[in-house]
């Protein structure tokens, strides 16, 4: 029978019995994709699942021009898949808050490794009081988001500003001090009674610098007669109330009160009023 390279050409699988060519038949790297003309290899030619990837070893990576990520693993639990920071490749990077540190006198924050974004809260020291209802005013607040891997901010001192001391009927009593985040926000503190007006309570503090900038609670004056309570604050309210039974209670009691409020008046003139209450500042860690 002559040789007919036509009925050659024309073979198609079933002109081969089951199993007969595999893979020990083919020489190594001798199919490559020179041997196969444009889109001559479709769908028509797989049988179905023919091709199974769960079992196949596939090597290398697909690069992320070729529609893969360039990785050759998942990352750890909670992370999520992102450019990196150059913008040129992708990687695993942790996501959602890291952590909240709150701080009540002088330090320094110090970024965590991957942290992009912090919350800052920040509040300033309230005034104090004196007695016959004059009593103090809160600090200052502010609030602020700031970015701080791409700004290279890696550290900021923190100042926390301290309270107002309380004092005696018609005397003034101290003003709060001042907070501070760096440079990024601050907070003035709140005026001490009779500081602006004799028997007038005193004036809030308010915030700068932030997203959000408040003044808050100021005091009451000596129209309050005695229950001249202190000024509220975002975190809460003053020191209690008095009266004479309880001697300078107010002051007695003047830590069971919120951040930076200012300070509650004594019941009388002989009835010393509260201390202002230092500030706070609360940073919350984002990635």
């Amino acid at each position: 029978m002559a040789f007919d390279y036509q009925t050659l050409k024309n073979l198609v699988a079933s002109s081969f019995i089951a199993n007969t060519i595999t893979g020990s038949d083919i020489g190594s790297q001798q199919v490559t994709t020179n041997k196969f003309v444009g889109t001559t290899l479709t769908a028509n030619e797989f049988a179905t699942s023919s091709v199974d990837l769960t079992s196949g070893t596939v090597t290398g990576v697909t690069p992320v021009s070729k529609g893969g990520t360039s990785l050759s693993g998942v990352g750890s639990a909670y992370q999520v898949l992102a450019t990196n920071s150059a913008n040129n490749a992708l990687n695993f990077v942790p996501s959602g808050i890291y952590r909240m540190q709150v701080f009540t006198s002088n330090a320094t924050w110090t970024r965590a490794a991957n942290v992009r974004y912090i919350h800052i809260q920040l509040q300033a020291g309230g005034g104090g009081a004196s007695g016959h209802g004059e009593s103090g005013a809160a600090g200052g607040y502010t609030e602020r988001v700031l970015e701080v891997m791409q700004s290279g901010i890696n550290s900021v001192g923190i100042t926390i500003g301290g309270q107002g001391g309380g004092t005696y009927y018609s005397s003034a009593g101290g003003d709060g001090g001042a907070s501070s985040f760096g440079p990024y926000c601050s907070a003035s503190g709140g005026h001490g009674a009779n500081r602006q007006n004799q028997h007038n309570g005193g004036v809030s503090g308010t915030g700068s610098g932030g997203d959000v900038n408040l003044y808050q609670g100021s005091g009451g004056g000596h129209e309050q007669r005695s229950s001249g309570m202190g000024g509220s604050t975002f975190f809460g309210g003053p020191a209690p109330s008095g009266h004479p039974q309880g001697g300078h209670f107010s002051h007695i009691h003047q830590g069971h009160s919120a951040p930076g409020t200012g300070g509650t008046s004594g019941y009388f003139s002989g009835h010393r009023g509260s201390d202002g209450r230092p500030g706070i500042c609360v940073i919350t860690e984002y990635y």
